[in-house]
């Protein structure tokens, strides 16, 4: 079956110009067009655009997308792995969601809400708390200091989010036994670059030799080995067999 620009919006709740653009930039093309300029798209540009709304869910950018999308071919395993993020960022939004509603029935008795619940789910205290142990840690050994006092709480509760969704499936992936070439776990590790990208520059290289740094690091080595036996190991080296294709 093939659907109009129009159906299309409409289906998925897109504009129009929306998909042109998408078209433009090579993120969706149509499965035909006619001689005289009608795009038809068929249920695989359908399929693949559920995915790019996804991304765009986890605010990927739309270069992010497509550099994912063209990486990961598996529809199911790209979708898992989109599961597996917006689940991280849905526990996230369940905590704010309860401080707002624990804040709503406070106002509405006039009453007063403890501070420390106040922000619950997004306060920049808590991060300072997290990451004070492991600044003493790095200023002792390293002679260097993380910024803690201008945090960007939202942007470190969603690479945190992130972060534990790809640990969690390294995790699983080092029980099941796959093979650091397992086409999934290039996938998540080709994903993980993609959102951290979204900050700042990293490449397959940097991110090897991050990978070592927390493996040869006691502090850092000890926090993956508590979540799995092996983790650092697995990552370190799932990470440069990445950058050595």
């Amino acid at each position: 079956m093939l659907y109009t620009v129009n159906e299309v919006a409409k289906l998925s709740g897109t504009t129009i110009k929306t998909l042109y653009h998408y078209q433009k930039i090579g993120l969706l093309m149509p499965e035909c067009i006619t001689e005289n300029g009608y795009r038809y798209y068929g249920e695989n540009e359908i399929k693949r655009l559920q995915q790019i709304l996804f991304y765009r869910e986890l605010d990927f950018s739309l270069d992010s997308i497509k550099a994912a999308l063209d990486r990961e071919p598996d529809r199911y395993r790209c979708l898992c792995e989109q599961q597996a993020l917006l689940k991280a960022r849905q526990h996230r939004l369940e905590r704010i969601l309860l401080t707002l509603e624990e804040t709503i029935r406070h106002e509405r008795k006039r009453g007063n809400m403890s501070t420390e619940k106040m922000f619950d789910g997004l306060n920049e205290e808590e991060w300072k708390q997290a990451l004070a142990q492991q600044n003493e840690h790095l200023q002792e050994t390293y002679n260097f200091q993380l910024d803690t006092d201008n945090l960007d709480v939202a942007t470190m509760n969603d690479k945190a989010a992130e972060a534990t969704a790809f640990m969690t499936f390294m995790a699983e992936a080092l029980k099941n036994n796959k093979s650091v070439d397992d086409e999934a776990v290039v996938s998540a590790i080709e994903n993980h670059l993609a959102f951290l990208q979204k900050d700042h520059p990293i490449d397959a290289k940097a991110f090897a030799e991050e990978s070592r740094f927390f493996l040869s690091d006691q502090f850092h080595r000890a926090m993956l080995e508590e979540q799995q036996t092996g983790l650092s190991y697995y990552i370190c080296i799932a990470a440069e067999n990445y950058a050595s294709k």
